[in-house]
């Protein structure tokens, strides 16, 4: 049962419009005016919105206004008795679905209502597919590390707040990164990567920023970076803790403007980028050491976001195990193999110093020189034993 929201300081007309609605169907809830309705709106998921234009304390333009920063993809009808085309025109400029003047069509209602519960249902439809033929992982595990760092990703991801990604290596930063913005409004932009380590840092403004034919010697073309490239999407600046402090200056610059120039241009550009960044340093340390900002570390920590290591959800391990003897054999080409419950244990007991990365790779290694089933003798064999 598709549920309506039904915001108008008029009682008579909410009263009207929820007789009608709930014979066809439709689930009501109901607001006297903006402010109540935004109430509303932020506590429940509604399928559609009928609004009312002119209201006291907040009125129907504004109440879409902040609506669509809560929740864009849920459709808002706009209803008026005051209405003229440039009103109609403004509500639809601003994100509304449809404009219906008072008193409104009964015909036309309906079959606007449909139209955006058709809509509703195509977007939902389309966050499904994506998320079935998505490339990302999931992420495995059941600890209470786990569920904390997912249900944070819940939390943030809709948002555009500047994210810092903290933990050691291979502990699964750069897959945290990517479900945030699978799960951001932004998924169905760009997600640009940068593993600011492997860049040699004079040329790390170029790779980010870009830069203009000629502008140095190497310059042969106009080269877009990686900034622009993230454009209405998600730039994720991996290892940040390793870019230089010249690099660092541009950056905040960036972040701060929301513009960019390339080398060798004298135009700006803007750019619409949320900017995740992660490492395995303690910034505060680097920062004491002179070796980073201070104000850039604050810049991306907004949120800050620590990724626990292997050996905090030793629980997990079982849960790993399973899916990567399920997804290596299916790379292979093989039969899944299985792992006896003390092999599985004597993994538990390991130091996991390359966590996730380092746990695949034993998997792997297990699954090419162990027999059908793999044993705890496997373990002693192939895998270093904890110290």
């Amino acid at each position: 049962m598709a549920s309506v929201l039904i915001i108008d300081d008029e009682k008579s007309i909410r009263k009207t419009l929820t007789e009608i609605l709930s014979y066809e169907g439709y689930k009501i809830d109901e607001a006297g005016d903006g402010e109540e309705g935004l109430k509303k709106f932020k506590e429940k998921t509604y399928d559609v919105v009928l609004c009312d234009i002119k209201m006291p304390k907040l009125d129907g333009i504004e109440f879409l206004e902040k609506a669509k920063e809560i929740n864009a993809d849920v459709p808002i009808i706009m209803i008026s008795g005051h209405g003229n085309i440039d009103t109609a025109v403004d509500a639809v400029k601003k994100g509304a679905f449809d404009y219906i003047s008072k008193p409104p069509d009964l015909n036309r209602l309906l079959i606007t209502l449909r139209n955006a519960l058709d809509k509703t249902n195509l977007v939902a439809e389309t966050k499904v597919l994506k998320r079935r033929v998505s490339k990302v992982q999931e992420i495995i595990g059941d600890s209470p590390a786990i569920k904390k760092i997912k249900e944070t990703i819940d939390k943030i991801a809709p948002t555009d707040a500047r994210i810092l990604i903290t933990g050691e290596n291979g502990a699964g930063k750069e897959l945290v990164a990517k479900w945030i913005h699978e799960k951001s409004n932004r998924s169905n932009g760009p997600m640009v990567e940068v593993n600011c380590a492997a860049i040699p840092g004079e040329l790390i403004e170029s790779e980010l920023f870009g830069h203009e034919k000629g502008s140095f010697t190497s310059a042969i073309k106009q080269r877009i970076g990686k900034f622009e490239q993230a454009n209405g999407g998600t730039l994720f600046l991996d290892e940040i803790g390793d870019m230089s402090v010249n690099a660092q200056a541009k950056v905040l610059r960036a972040l701060q403007e929301a513009r960019i120039t390339r080398v060798g241009a004298d135009k700006d550009i803007l750019v619409d980028v949320r900017v995740i960044a992660a490492t395995n340093k303690d910034l505060l340390k680097e920062v004491e050491n002179k070796n980073f900002r201070l104000d850039l570390y604050h810049r991306l920590g907004v949120i800050i976001l620590h990724v626990p290591s292997l050996n905090d959800r030793l629980s997990d391990i079982p849960l790993l195990v399973d899916k990567f003897l399920q997804d290596i054999a299916a790379e292979y080409g093989q039969t899944k193999k299985s792992m006896d419950k003390k092999a599985v244990e004597s993994l538990q007991k390991h130091n996991w110093t390359g966590n996730i990365r380092e746990l695949r790779n034993v998997v792997e290694r297990l699954i090419i020189l162990s027999g059908k089933v793999i044993t705890d003798e496997d373990i002693e064999n192939y895998v270093v034993p904890r110290k």
